[in-house]
């Protein structure tokens, strides 16, 4: 009987263990509130603004501007 409670005993403990571990990767792999409130200003503070392409050149041939040679 002895080595059924200590097998029980350890199962139990080995069950929690594995609890513990998936929960702490569940929150490493999710990013932490203030991280996702920050991206969510960031995101909406640039969304207006024009995205910069460089320098542009008109071309004759697609009649298209498009990024200059060399730059």
């Amino acid at each position: 009987m002895p080595p059924l409670i200590v097998l029980a005993i350890a199962g139990a403990g080995l069950y929690a263990g594995y609890k513990l571990f998936a929960k702490l990767i569940e929150q490493a792999h999710t990013p932490a509130k203030s991280d996702a409130e920050r991206w969510k200003r960031e995101a909406a503070a640039h969304a207006n603004e024009p995205k910069d392409l460089g320098g542009l050149e008109w071309d004759e041939q697609s009649g298209a501007y498009r990024p200059k040679k060399g730059a």
